[in-house]
């Protein structure tokens, strides 16, 4: 007979070894992650032991070469253990999906000595990474920041302040993209600054109403003087390089948005199947089956359509679209099914005493991040019919 219930993901996996990872991957997110959760989200806690050990095992540079300390993972597989961590907590989830961010535009467009002698520290050393583009007055239009790079022989001097960074103020490193030329997207280039580095600063983090352990801040960058040999490609690059990074970061917000979406899943599914009312179980009610069936279809689809795109990158091939739509859908799924899962405990749903509250107000900010989930719409109907005409 079927088991009922919540059950674990039926995965699909390409080797004994991503098989091995994802076992590896559940078990650290129920023994470690998933039972303190609740209770360091309310407190406000940033788990950096906790990243600390998922570093130690190895899961902070999955899609990178071994060569440079990385796990030498297609993002199929890393996207599935992405899926595992955000189920089990987003702060976490998210955060190895930032960090791998922060860390695409050394991997992809570094120098080979560039590469050497920074990226095995970035990925297996301890350290973890912030991303850092959006500003004040340039969340949307990225092209539009202001930060600015001037450079004073075989050195750059960083001036400007960073808006909305995940990991703002406690990072160890950050992925700067900062204005060195003229105006518009061909002015931008891209530096790797230390966290340590003087004059860089953190502001008080924002007061959001979830994702509370977590960090997100404003970075001030007051004459942070780099070497030239910390430029990440060539002058005037920085924007294609972020580009790059946000759409295979996407793929990332889309696989942690179908975690969270799991997890709210299996907490109405175990609930409706426990609670009576009337003398049967509610889940009897076709009303809440209905509910339960809408929820799994829209994990599975969003699933199916983030792992699709994933197979594209891994094949070498143009998934930005797809990227877009993975990104679009599955954080859309997770504010529907979180949404629901509230519903489907009543009363109960909208107190902290379970965790589906969590998840609802967690699941909004998957549609902001990364690109609101209307510039994603753009982007998708640009690859259909074009670019908007002006004038």
């Amino acid at each position: 007979m079927p088991q009922h219930g919540p059950q674990p993901v039926v995965r699909h996996l390409p080797t004994e070894e991503a098989r091995d990872l994802l076992a590896l991957t559940r078990d650290l997110a129920q023994r470690e992650i998933a039972p303190v959760a609740a209770a360091e989200e309310d407190a406000g806690h940033f788990p950096r032991e906790t990243f600390a050990l998922i570093g130690e095992t190895g899961l902070l540079g999955l899609p990178y070469p071994e060569e440079f300390g990385g796990g030498g993972q297609p993002y199929e597989v890393y996207l599935q253990v992405l899926e595992e961590l955000a189920a089990a907590r987003l702060t976490i989830g998210l955060g190895v999906s930032v960090h791998t961010l922060a860390c695409h535009a050394l991997a992809h467009f570094g120098s080979t000595e560039q590469r050497k002698e920074h990226l095995p520290e970035m990925l297996g050393g301890g350290l973890l990474g912030a991303y850092c583009l959006s500003e004040p007055a340039a969340g949307s239009d990225a092209a539009a920041l202001r930060t600015r790079a001037v450079r004073d022989g075989d050195e750059w001097t960083i001036d400007g302040t960073k808006a909305w960074i995940t990991h703002g103020g406690v990072a160890d490193f950050y992925t700067v993209l900062a204005r060195s030329g003229g105006e518009g997207a061909r002015g931008i280039s891209a530096y790797l600054v230390p966290g340590d580095a003087p004059g860089v600063g953190g502001a008080v983090p924002e007061r959001k109403m979830g994702m509370n352990g977590s960090p997100t801040a404003q970075v001030h960058f007051d004459g942070v003087r780099i070497p030239d040999s910390r430029r990440i490609g060539d002058e005037g690059q920085g924007f294609t390089i972020a580009l790059a990074a946000l759409d295979s970061g996407r793929l990332g917000i889309a696989a942690c948005a179908i975690g969270l979406a799991q997890a709210a899943l299996d907490a109405g599914l175990g609930y409706v199947l426990e609670r009576r009312q009337f003398d049967r179980p509610l889940a009897d009610f076709q009303g809440l089956r209905f509910m339960i069936a809408d929820m799994a279809t829209r994990i599975e689809a969003g699933r199916a359509l983030y792992l699709a795109a994933a197979r594209l990158r891994d094949a070498g091939q143009d998934f930005a679209r797809q990227a877009a739509m993975a990104k679009l859908f599955c954080t859309d799924t997770a504010m529907q099914v979180t949404t629901d899962a509230v519903q489907l405990l009543g009363g109960y749903g909208y107190t902290a005493d379970f965790p589906v509250e969590r998840y609802m107000r967690e699941a909004k900010v998957l549609q902001i991040v990364e690109g609101t989930n209307q510039i994603q719409r753009m982007v998708i109907a640009r690859h259909l019919a074009g670019p908007e005409t002006r004038g």
